[in-house]
């Protein structure tokens, strides 16, 4: 346990009318001791924050970007990383501040008030769980093709029986499958890293240094002009995603506030090197027409440098990506569904912590929605499924909208109240803060005026509405109730 002492929870008041905190108003709800367990190490939210955003989306869903945008790929990982990197900082500044296991719901509740925090943490909720089934069936049909005698329905009730289990043991079992499933991430990518310098450099046997040819031929290095830049950062910008469970994980480790400040600050260059250093050797061994719809631009390197069984070892690594951000969302969902509890958003049998301070009925509901998602998925991939993977496709960027919003608002409460918490600042407040909101409205602009994203932002905004209004009369009943 790592109880906070009463006056940590003094920045912000829920919305509040007297922002003091010597002000005569009750605690905001979810600020006071965190019931559950510790056991993460640092460790732990090094790696969670290193792995939890290296996924399929990196190693396979890269080349529709490269597609796009040729070798400019680059530049348009640059623009989407610096945006994530600026919400993590953000995100950063908050939870260091004011750790919960809540997170940013939390924050947007002591912020803008109760509409912002059930808002945000159901919305965070269902794009969590919705995308769990996307990744337990991706892992099955890999390992289905592995063993074929075993059907795909089995796999996914193998890996969401055995994770299930981790989460519900321990928090400390959750920190030591995330750790090794993002260790040998982070190994892949390194050791492509290696071997693609060697290979551009035509050190490897077999190949000649390759300079500067791939990059300026080909139609140059925006083939496709600045327009090809922009379509690349919308083909990439939601693979950043995942980056936020390192601060709902913080509220549960040893020492939160250190420990998210180190974590948020590790992560956000080292991703940004890892996403933007693979596209940039991806780009510069192979000229971008070589990559083929729907390969791997990971495989299509290795194979082309001699690696073998290059097909294979990428499927490895997919497969452990994909099992690794099960493992996340999972333990994400539960924990932001347990605040949601917490607070009164959401139904207090949740409440029930067991044995090593686990949040049992919030990971069993977490869970059993993810099976009813894994379930549409299996029997209608295009229709319903689909349309439940359409209403989550911009949920993320309703959630970093909100994140730097709160962050606005708390930055100048903290500073006002308890300036000592500020261990982690956001770079140029306030003016890289609007920055990045401008960006993510720049890129929900974009989608709109894409026809194959434009259903995702549409079915996206639907949801968020619906949340919206639920929030939106629950705070007018609670208004009629306190008015009588």
């Amino acid at each position: 346990m790592h109880d906070a002492t009463p006056d940590e929870s003094a920045p912000g008041t829920g919305g509040c009318a007297h922002p003091s905190p010597s002000a005569e108003c009750p605690p905001a709800p979810g600020t006071g001791p965190e019931p559950l367990g510790g056991g993460l190490k640092q460790r732990h939210l090094t790696m969670l924050g290193l792995g939890g955003v290296i996924g399929a989306g990196l190693f396979v869903g890269s080349g529709a970007g490269i597609s796009v945008a040729g070798p400019g790929i680059v530049v348009s990982y640059l623009i989407a990383g610096a945006l994530a990197m600026c919400v993590m900082r953000m995100l950063g500044e908050m939870s260091a501040a004011m750790p919960a296991s809540g997170s940013f719901s939390v924050h947007a509740e002591r912020a803008l008030g109760r509409w912002a925090g059930f808002s945000v943490g159901w919305l965070y909720w269902f794009l969590l769980v919705v995308v769990l089934a996307v990744e337990a069936t991706g892992a099955a049909q890999i390992a289905n093709g592995w063993a074929p005698a075993v059907p795909q329905w089995a796999w996914v009730l193998i890996f969401m029986v055995v994770f299930t289990a981790a989460n519900l043991t321990s928090v400390k079992n959750f920190g030591e499958f995330e750790f090794w499933f993002a260790a040998l991430k982070v190994f892949a990518i390194v050791a492509f890293l290696v071997l693609g310098l060697l290979a551009a450099f035509g050190v490897l046997p077999d190949t000649d240094p390759v300079g500067l040819t791939n990059l300026t031929g080909q139609g140059g290095f925006l083939p496709n002009g600045w327009e090809g830049v922009v379509s690349g950062v919308l083909a990439v910008v939601f693979a950043f995603g995942g980056l936020e469970v390192v601060t709902i994980a913080a509220a549960e480790s040893d020492d939160p506030v250190r420990s998210v400040a180190r974590a948020v600050r590790s992560a956000v260059y080292r991703i940004l090197f890892f996403y933007v250093g693979s596209m940039l050797v991806i780009v510069t061994v192979l000229p971008w027409t070589a990559q083929k719809a729907g390969a791997s631009p990971y495989v299509t390197v290795l194979d082309s440098i001699g690696v073998p069984s290059a097909g294979t070892i990428m499927n490895i690594v997919v497969f452990v990506a994909l099992l690794s951000a099960l493992n996340a969302n999972l333990y994400g969902s539960s924990r932001m569904v347990f605040s949601l509890a917490e607070r009164g958003e959401a139904p207090k049998a949740l409440l029930t912590v067991g044995r090593g301070g686990v949040p049992r009925r919030a990971v069993l509901a977490s869970v059993a929605f993810g099976f009813v998602s894994v379930l549409l998925n299996l029997k209608w991939p295009d229709s319903v499924f689909l349309y439940m993977l359409n209403s989550v496709g911009a949920v993320l960027l309703f959630v970093w909208a909100l994140i730097a919003l709160s962050q606005l608002r708390l930055r100048r409460r903290i500073e006002r109240e308890a300036p000592e918490r500020l261990v982690l600042r956001m770079w140029a407040f306030p003016y890289l803060t609007w920055a990045a909101l401008a960006a993510m409205a720049a890129v929900l602009v974009l989608m709109l005026t894409d026809d194959a994203a434009r259903p995702q932002l549409l079915w996206s905004a639907g949801a968020t509405g619906l949340v919206l209004a639920v929030a939106g009369l629950r705070e007018w009943r609670a208004a009629r109730v306190n008015n009588r």
